[in-house]
């Protein structure tokens, strides 16, 4: 599938997955909109895939912490386009230990108010952009800690929340906007490897039933999901853990 005619919205893109993601889809040909929290880092990764010859993409910042700034991002994108294909919810900040303790209050706050608060106000932001497109897709990077019973992290109490937060949030979005037409997509992997997609490891990296989940195969699910007939609306990738 080629996506020469998507316009795509991707948070937390100026490292890790977001950038494979947005790396890989413009690859493939879509407009690429891309936000990290500090611009430096989102301008970067515009740069890379500038230099590989896609020039549709645009950098922006967004603290997905803070309401307006989102606003602002939305703001930022409907002065480049009409419309939004896809929005990937990928931005979360990531809290480790498992100890309630370890934490600062700061710390929980800026781990709830990102992966939950975020999420939820960057895709109101972006639900007018998105019902302008004929074929909406609204996918949430979640992980494997907002699946009730999951303990097999290291993640912090609060992360866990954050996750969890997100996985009740899209689980009713999925059913209130299908008869708008938009399918909500989440993904709960488990810790994955995330080569860089610029580098050799992104092809040699196994993918064998033995090995860890990867990166590659986990834009594989985002490429798969989006390419289906509107009447397949695919709520969730679950996966096992290694």
């Amino acid at each position: 599938m080629r996506w020469d005619n998507h316009r795509v919205v991707i948070t937390a893109a100026g490292r890790d997955f977001g950038r494979t993601l947005a790396i890989r889809l413009a690859d493939l040909g879509a407009e690429v909109f891309l936000s990290a929290r500090h611009l430096a880092a989102a301008r970067r990764v515009r740069d890379e895939i500038r230099d590989r010859g896609h020039q549709r993409v645009h950098a922006f910042a967004c603290d997905l912490t803070d309401p307006a700034s989102i606003r602002d991002f939305a703001t930022g994108v409907a002065e480049h386009t009409d419309r939004i294909d896809v929005l990937v919810n990928n931005g979360s900040r990531y809290l480790d230990g498992p100890d309630l303790l370890s934490a600062t209050d700061a710390d929980v706050v800026d781990t709830i108010s990102s992966g939950a608060t975020g999420t939820v106000l960057t895709t109101k932001s972006f639900l007018p952009l998105l019902l302008n497109s004929e074929t909406p897709d609204v996918v949430t990077m979640v992980s494997a800690c907002g699946t009730p019973g999951h303990h097999r992290s290291d993640a912090h109490d609060a992360f866990y929340a954050a996750k969890s937060a997100q996985a009740g949030f899209t689980e009713i979005l999925s059913k209130r906007l299908r008869p708008q037409g938009v399918r909500v997509i989440s993904l709960y992997p488990p810790d994955f490897d995330n080569a860089d997609p610029l580098s050799e490891e992104w092809e040699t990296t196994p993918r064998e039933a033995e090995d860890a989940l990867t990166a590659h195969s986990l834009v594989e699910c985002v490429l798969f999901a989006v390419a289906q007939p509107r009447d397949c609306f695919i709520k969730a990738f679950h996966f096992e853990q290694v």
